[in-house]
């Protein structure tokens, strides 16, 4: 199974912004901190998270755990519907990677359970 922790942070908002991605696999550690630009911060959560996704289906995951500190896009992706339009083509984006995937769970986890994704987030923003 591949465990990914993914977070989106923005310095402003909207301001630059970053997508931190923790992916543990068979014992190995993968780490991005993706610079994004200028964004709001639940954009850059649902970029995170589309990214996380790419990475996964590079590397023909079949099993995926996706976690994130984001009820914005956890239940997004629970409902299959997001209220801002402004989202609406990233969800679609992340449901049709998550049908390429044999099994995909997504979970909501507090925010100190996902400091190793924060960090990278963190670490992204200083990259733009």
């Amino acid at each position: 199974m591949t465990e990914v922790n993914i977070d989106g942070a923005s310095a402003g908002n909207p301001g630059p912004s970053g997508a931190g991605i923790f992916i543990k696999n068979n014992g190995k550690v993968e780490k991005h901190a993706i610079p994004l630009g200028i964004m709001d911060n639940h954009e850059a959560e649902f970029i995170a998270c589309r990214k996380a996704l790419e990475i996964c289906l590079e590397k023909q995951a079949d099993t995926v755990w996706l976690k994130s500190d984001s009820q914005a896009v956890v239940h997004a992706i629970e409902k299959e519907f997001v209220r801002n339009i402004q989202y609406k083509q990233l969800l679609d984006d992340i449901l049709e990677m998550t049908k390429q995937i044999d099994l995909f769970f997504v979970k909501w986890i507090p925010s100190k359970e996902n400091k190793a994704a924060d960090e990278l987030a963190r670490k992204a923003i200083h990259l733009n």
